[in-house]
């Protein structure tokens, strides 16, 4: 047995944790680049905290999904104003858009120079500028993960920029701050961390640690998404989804995903949807696909990972095994309908884009992780199933 294993040096959790940033903020040295998405009130403690300290600060708004220009625009606001030091405060989008500049900020050039898939793929060799992520929903896990994800729409893709020497020298995460995270907001962030981490469970690079971390996640998600979507002010289940979330980020960062993220970097590259929406519509239709191949094909690792998903998420382990390996997507299908996830033609995504989205979803490096080889026609039909 063999892995690698990548993680943050320091993680700071809990309810009101962002008190102790003024005491993180020392290298990131006398200015530093706020890159912030969603509501004011995070960004005003965090421009409260700095001040105390003595850092100066320099805002910057990212809007939507970070793209190529939107990188190169951070950059260029970094360099001109001398930042030393990076803060992420927001979703996955301000997250990573904040680690990939902090990344370019030493090791020169643009974002496409570093992007796989789509740009030219150079290695970064130089440590990230000193930065610290603040996430404010539960669901991308970027503040622990080793890849930026950034979108070029000339391209129709979305691919990563990836690191380890991107990681954040602090994950700052407090519940608290996702306390105005609109119930829509929460429901979508929420399917995307429970995704990554059952994903990440199936993936072929899964090692025993990101099992038994994976598994927790699922268990914490299954059960505190539905009560945090119901009552944003409801700590507990906000505190449970943040470390489901962060659980899924360093899952995926050493493990890899699957099919699901596959069909998600050109789906939210080509289509305004958003990615845990994505995520949550194409879950149970893989799910499916997956334990169906394992099954046919004789592949009893991961039958036998399907039938413990179907145990905690389904929780009818009374259910015989040939139906207890597919008890997860129906369950996972049930949930989408409880939390009123949108299916994707919501977005535009018609019938006759679905060959092209399956040609694009091959490339993505996300698809070499998925558990078992899923043929087109049936990469089509997960497709259809999620319109």
């Amino acid at each position: 047995m063999m892995f690698d294993f990548f993680s943050v040096p320091r993680i700071c959790f809990g309810p009101g944790k962002i008190a102790v940033l003024g005491d993180l903020l020392q290298p990131l040295g006398p200015r530093v680049l706020v890159v912030y998405n969603g509501g004011d009130s995070a960004l005003a403690k965090v421009r409260d905290r700095t001040a105390a300290a003595g850092v100066a600060t320099t805002v910057h708004r990212q809007k939507g999904e970070p793209t190529v220009a939107d990188i190169d625009a951070g950059l260029n606001v970094a360099r001109v104003d001398g930042c030393t030091g990076v803060i992420g405060v927001g979703g996955g989008s301000a997250i990573d858009a904040a680690k990939a500049i902090a990344g370019l900020l030493t090791n020169g050039g643009t974002a496409l120079d570093y992007m796989e898939v789509i740009g030219a793929g150079k290695k970064i060799t130089q440590p990230a500028a000193p930065w610290i992520a603040i996430p404010t929903t539960a669901g991308t896990g970027a503040e622990v993960t080793r890849n930026a994800v950034v979108g070029e729409p000339s391209k129709q893709f979305k691919a990563s920029i990836r690191s380890e020497l991107l990681l954040p020298r602090v994950a700052l995460v407090d519940p608290e701050l996702g306390v105005g995270v609109p119930a829509d907001v929460t429901a979508a962030s929420g399917m995307d961390a429970l995704c990554q981490c059952i994903e990440a469970y199936l993936s072929t690079g899964a090692s025993p640690l990101t099992d038994a971390l994976a598994l927790k996640g699922v268990e914490l998600a299954w059960s505190a998404l539905p009560l945090a979507v119901a009552d944003g002010t409801d700590i507990a289940a906000r505190s449970d989804m943040a470390l489901a979330a962060l659980i899924s980020g360093v899952c995926l960062t050493n493990a890899g995903l699957g099919a699901v993220h596959g069909f998600a970097a050109p789906t939210g590259a080509n289509y305004p949807v958003p990615h845990g929406v994505v995520c949550a519509a194409l879950l149970p239709h893989v799910l499916k696909a997956n334990a169906s191949v394992a099954a046919a094909k004789g592949n009893s690792v991961t039958r036998l990972k399907c039938i413990v998903l179907g145990g905690i998420i389904a929780l009818q382990t009374d259910r015989p095994a040939e139906e207890l390996h597919l008890a997860a997507a129906d369950a996972v299908l049930d949930l989408n309908q409880k939390l009123r996830i949108p299916q994707l033609s919501t977005y535009g995504i018609k019938e006759g884009a679905v060959e092209s989205m399956v040609s694009l979803a091959r490339k993505a490096s996300s698809m070499k992780f998925n558990p078992v080889l899923l043929s087109d026609q049936t990469l089509q039909d997960i497709l259809r199933s999620a319109l």
